[in-house]
Formats: structure tokens, sequence, C-alpha cells
């Protein structure tokens, strides 16, 4: 399904296959200008759909000025989020420039801040939780602000470019990672017989491409194993593989969510209390009543995906 979309994509962008560097081409035109101001009062209404408490913390670090988010020359893109734990507090730094993907970044730092928050009152040394469930909070509460911004989309058009928006993202978390770690896994049986040449660390990095994407580009990065940070952090290995782990992790917790509706929010504070004293499996089993190691949860969370990907290949068949 993600190699039909990666087709179709091509196809509107007038080219027989896409290169690496078209992966995050927009669709269309941009989608309106969002305010600072909309996209906080967007963001909390939402919240306030899943529930009182994230919307309310929330409102609490807009009020309070927690996010640094101004638009300045020489800041640089992206986002994080810190916390302070005596204070129970979060400080998030971005650069909103009021395009719909800000929006989301913006509710994807607000998540981690929810995080943090929630564990208020448990002891320091449970509070600090690996980099599997790190991203739980933060994915969850995207997927609520981009569901919502899909289904308020003005006209079809602002629909498929939200639409592109989230499933680059979903393209970068299961193609893009999967690359990476496919690369670092051959990578390190390699290293085992001694150190690994420039060229045959470009021929890894492009056949680990070349697999993730199914054949799907026509051009790849050889030296991406070069420019991509996370790859030389020393102190943890696979520092890549959690990102699509967390990212399937939340889904699955969003569609149960979305099924149990109002009610669900304290379940879901009691499992974010305990990421980082319990295992996943463990943590799954306790609040979410899964099994991790069956492929039920994991299927109802890629179906979010592949639901986002159908509408987007009905609403530009024929385009």
């Amino acid at each position: 399904m993600l190699v039909k979309y990666l087709e179709r994509k091509a196809s509107l962008l007038g080219l027989e296959k896409l290169s690496w560097y078209d992966l995050d081409a927009p669709y269309g035109k941009t989608a309106s200008k969002v305010s600072y101001q909309e996209g906080a009062e967007f963001i909390e209404q939402n919240f306030a759909i899943f529930g009182e408490k994230m919307s309310s913390f929330a409102r609490k670090a807009f009020e309070e000025q927690w996010i640094e988010g101004e638009d300045r020359p020489g800041k640089a893109p992206g986002g994080f989020c810190t916390f302070f734990p005596e204070s129970n507090q979060s400080r998030i730094f971005m650069t909103y420039s009021g395009t719909p993907s800000n929006v989301s970044t913006l509710a994807h730092e607000l998540g981690h801040g929810f995080h943090t928050f929630a564990m208020k009152g448990v002891h320091h040394l449970n509070r600090n939780y690996a980099m599997n469930v790190a991203e739980t909070a933060s994915t969850f509460a995207e997927m609520i602000v981009s569901d919502a911004a899909v289904k308020n989309a003005k006209d079809q058009e602002e629909k498929l470019v939200l639409l592109d928006d989230k499933i680059q993202r979903t393209v970068a978390l299961l193609m893009n990672i999967h690359a990476r770690f496919l690369f670092e896994t051959r990578f390190y049986d390699e290293r085992k017989q001694g150190p690994v040449a420039v060229e045959r660390l470009n021929e890894l990095m492009l056949e680990a491409q070349k697999e993730a994407y199914s054949d799907a580009l026509e051009e790849y990065h050889p030296l991406f194993w070069a420019s991509k940070l996370h790859f030389f952090i020393t102190g943890v290995p696979f520092y890549n593989f959690p990102y699509t782990f967390g990212f399937l992790f939340s889904l699955g917790i969003y569609a149960q969510a979305l099924d149990e509706g109002i009610g669900y929010e304290e379940k879901y504070i009691s499992l974010l209390r305990d990421t980082a004293s319990m295992s996943v499996e463990d943590l799954a089993k306790k609040h979410l009543q899964v099994d991790l190691t069956q492929p039920d949860f994991w299927e109802k969370a890629v179906r979010i995906c592949l639901d986002d990907i159908d509408e987007f290949l009905t609403l530009t068949e024929g385009k």
C-alpha cells in the first residue's frame, strides 16, 4: 500500500518514479496558514474531545508561555521538549511558521510534556522511561490533532494536502526507519570482521534503502549513513528502531481510544505512569488488556495508516 501511494504521488508530480529527494515534496498548494493562536485553540479543542486533563495541560502550557515558538531568522526548524522534574513543568522549543505540519509538531511536543506531567508523584527513579515508549504520548497527541485537521479540511484540495502530510510521516517511520534498521544490522555484522570501508558503507545503505522502499524509488541516498546524526550516537545502538515501535504502539493505543471513547483518558494516564517501571509487554497486558506478541494489536495500528492511503488514492483517482 505504501508503494501504491509512492507511485500515485509520482504520477501527481509528473514523474515516472519518485527519488529520495522527492519524498517530502508537498502535494498541491500548501493548505491555509494557521496563526499560532488558531493552532493553540485547535489543539486545546481536540485534546478536550479526548479528555479534560490533556486539554487543561495544553491550556496551562500556552497560558504560562512554556513554548518558545517564534519564527525568526537563523532559528532552526523542528522541535523538542524538555522537562523540569521539581517544578513538574515542561518547556518546548520549536519554529512555528503557520503550516498545518507545525500544528502537528506542536501537538507532538505537548504530548511529550503531558507524558511527564502524567507521571507527577511517581518516584524519580521510576520516571526515566525507555525510548521504545518515549514517543507514545507524543505520537498519540499528534494523531488526535492531525486526524481532526483532515476531518475539518475546508475542501478536498486541503484534505489531500493534510493527508499527504500524514502519509509522509508513515513512509518515514515504516520505510525510512526500516532502511536504517537493515543498514545498522548489516553494518554491525560486517564490523565484527574489522573496519568497514566507505564504499562498502555506501553499498550497505543503498541495499537497505532499495529493500525498505520495495524498489519504488528512482534514486536513493547511499551517503545517508554519513548525514544522519542518529547513527553516530554511540551510546545507543539501533537508536532509530524505537521510533517505529513507538509509532505503531501509540497508533494501537489510539485505535483503542477511538473504540472506547469517553473515559479512556484515565486508562491512558495510568499507562503513561507505568512506562518507566514495566516492560512494554507487561504494560500493554495490564492497561490495554492486549498481548503484544500477537498480531491483532499491531494490525489495528497499521490499519489507521492504510485507511489514510486508501482515502488519498480514492481522492486522487483520475487526477
